[in-house]
């Protein structure tokens, strides 16, 4: 399996979707090159480099995906909630869940931060001690609930659910959801789906980047050789049981756990 381009995005949920942050990298490579920084599109009009915001990274991968570019995306953030969440609420699919919570997160709405939204709807969520399946199969990933501690995915996942679905009604079946949509990967489709970059950072030299920088980097790097070594697709069919892939249609899965 291969693709066009890898890409390694390093997520915030910090501050509002219009704000730049360096805790916002993006890092992509075919599969022969080494990964460099893209920067963000504003760069190309500002005197000097400019950081990306959210809204910009969800245009720019609707961008690429419109232009026929079939990508492999890495995000680090969640994908979804825990099985628990979708009992209590009454979500059967994981569209419902899109449309549920954005009803009650709009946290791609200008201005709006997640910690205002934590402060109006603070029934609206799970217990950090909720895990997903794939969170249970890895020894230190947190819970999309668990908030304010070092480390933490919450706020990234909550900042970043609503620009998955954007993406998904921009460009429709363009893009294939993993592994929403299937295990499976069509052919001549981009691919989203979730990463956990303590997996794989430490496996290539820091050199001069920055931590964000560094997970960045090291997704789109262990993308681009697993597809170059022929090992990619593995990572597409971790080894579940029939329950727990219903499970995790659910719930999503980290690329890589197994």
């Amino acid at each position: 399996m291969s693709f066009d381009r890898y890409i390694g995005i390093d997520y915030s949920g910090g501050e509002t979707p219009r704000s730049r942050t360096p805790a916002l990298q993006v890092y992509a490579t075919d599969a022969s090159a080494e990964p460099r920084a893209i920067p963000s599109p504003a760069a190309a009009t500002a005197t000097r480099l400019r950081n990306w915001c959210r809204e910009e990274i969800a245009a720019w991968l609707i961008e690429q995906a419109r232009a026929g570019c079939r990508y492999l995306a890495g995000l680090d953030h969640g994908f979804s909630f825990p099985g628990e969440y979708f009992e209590r609420y009454g979500l059967s699919s994981w569209e419902e869940f899109l449309d549920d919570f954005c009803t009650h997160w709009p946290t791609d709405s200008p201005h709006t931060y997640v910690d205002f939204i934590r402060e109006k709807h603070p029934l609206r969520t799970g217990s950090p001690t909720e895990l997903r399946l794939t969170e249970q199969w890895t020894s230190s990933a947190k819970s999309v609930f668990h908030f304010d501690v070092q480390g933490q995915v919450a706020k990234s996942t909550h900042a970043g659910l609503p620009w998955l679905r954007r993406i998904r009604q921009a460009v429709g079946d363009r893009v294939h959801f993993w592994p929403f949509d299937g295990w499976s990967i069509p052919p001549g489709k981009a691919v989203l789906a979730e990463v956990y970059p303590s997996l794989v950072r430490n496996r290539y030299p820091r050199s001069n980047r920055t931590a964000h920088q560094q997970d960045a980097y090291a997704v789109a790097r262990w993308l681009s050789e697993s597809a170059r070594r022929g090992i990619l697709d593995r990572y597409f069919q971790p080894p579940l049981t029939e329950n727990e892939r219903a499970q995790a249609a659910l719930e999503g899965w980290i690329l890589g756990v197994s």
